[in-house]
């Protein structure tokens, strides 16, 4: 599965992780923060900063103050960065609903059942060998 999305976000000039890191900053307009970023996808925060350097490079994002915490800097997404991750996630979106429309609900809703039944079963038997 993560094959599959680090194949198209090379494609589209992105690490995977990247990937993330851009979709986080599309979705959390108003609070998004390099830690916020980094637990929310457990990346590490030393990545996330390479990552971010390398947008702000590219003038795809800025960074203010956060109000409560001044240590802390929101993270925008300039005119740049807006035009681009618009472009990027929007293809994204319509090739995920166009996978999930050609398999089918049914299939979809296995898909996240079986894996669902992975992770609870891993994580039973996982503690029984500690």
């Amino acid at each position: 599965n993560n094959l599959v999305y680090e194949e198209w976000a090379k494609a589209h000039g992105l690490s995977e992780t990247g990937l993330l890191v851009l979709q986080a900053i599309y979705y959390d307009k108003e609070n998004c923060t390099q830690k916020k970023i980094s637990e929310q996808w457990v990346i590490p925060k030393q990545t996330v900063n390479m990552i971010l350097k390398d947008f702000e490079k590219k003038g795809f994002v800025g960074f203010t103050p956060m109000q409560k915490d001044r240590r802390n800097k929101k993270i925008f997404l300039t005119d740049a960065g807006k035009k681009y991750a618009d472009s990027v996630i929007s293809e994204l979106m319509a090739l995920e609903l166009a996978v999930i429309e050609e398999m089918g609900i049914e299939r979809i809703k296995q898909i996240n059942d079986n894996t669902s039944l992975f992770v609870e079963l891993f994580c039973k038997l996982g503690d029984k060998n500690k």
